[in-house]
């Protein structure tokens, strides 16, 4: 945020789109945005407009007209999957191996200590774990009492040493993140489906794990789509490079 905000940008929280409002010729004339805790919508315009939604918020919210444009036809290929993320406190440290572990683990996908391998959480003597429980479609509508408890089963069988015996490692707290919809599946043919950065609207782009660029669902494919996206709009012919506008800065909704 104060990367963005020390040059010149500026940082719209808790403020969701409500609509994507269309000029005559297709393009983007502003974002319509949601008044939340008693405030009224109101409009953002901008040269450049990003999406950073998931694929399946992104299907929902794109204008009648566009739906007919066999570009955004193909988001409806993209479906994504419940996945469920999990932060667990301890009284001490787990681990101190500083990466993203794969879990061999049939219930947790991946793990890491983020009191090692995050500074924000850096703490000398207790861990902090973040856990991927996925898939998720069997979990996703337990209650989060049900997900620690198989999930501190498993931890057990990791961390045996820790968590089992006369005197095991105690958890201080917990919180349970449900997204009923993440990444997308990643089942054979997806690849066809996903799109560019640059869409057919001359002023408006995508960003997303979803989009194409050579990882699949993850966080180094959401940053590197945000990349992409940035060299495109940099790349943008002088006709929407120049325009007037509302706003000199690009809007991005996620």
């Amino acid at each position: 945020m104060d990367y963005v905000t020390e040059r010149g940008g500026e940082v719209h929280l808790n403020s969701p789109i409500k609509e994507i409002v269309l000029n005559e010729d297709g393009t983007v004339k502003y974002f319509a945005i949601r008044g939340v805790n008693g405030e009224v919508d109101r409009t953002l315009t901008a040269d450049a407009y990003v999406s950073a939604m998931s694929v399946d918020v992104m299907k929902v919210l794109r204008p009648e007209a566009w739906k007919k444009m066999e570009f955004f036809q193909k988001l409806d290929g993209l479906e994504g999957v419940p996945v469920i993320n999990l932060h667990l406190w301890f009284d001490r440290k787990l681990t101190d191996i500083d990466q993203l572990l794969f879990s061999r683990s049939p219930l947790l996908s991946v793990y890491a200590d983020m009191s090692i391998t995050c500074k924000e959480y850096e703490d000398p003597d207790r861990s902090m774990l973040e856990l991927v429980l996925a898939p998720a479609k069997d979990w996703i509508d337990k209650s989060d009492d049900e997900i620690i408890a198989a999930t501190m089963e498993e931890l057990k069988k990791l961390f045996p040493q820790h968590l089992t015996g006369e005197n095991p490692a105690k958890l201080r707290k917990f919180k349970v993140v449900k997204t009923p919809r993440s990444v997308y599946t990643a089942s054979p043919g997806r690849q066809a489906y996903r799109p560019t950065q640059i869409t057919p609207i001359a002023n408006f782009f995508l960003s997303g794990s979803y989009t194409m660029q050579r990882y699949l669902g993850s966080m180094e494919g959401a940053v590197l789509s945000g990349k992409l996206t940035a060299q495109a709009i940099c790349d943008q012919p002088p006709v929407l490079r120049d325009q007037p506008a509302a706003s000199s800065q690009p809007v991005a909704a996620s």
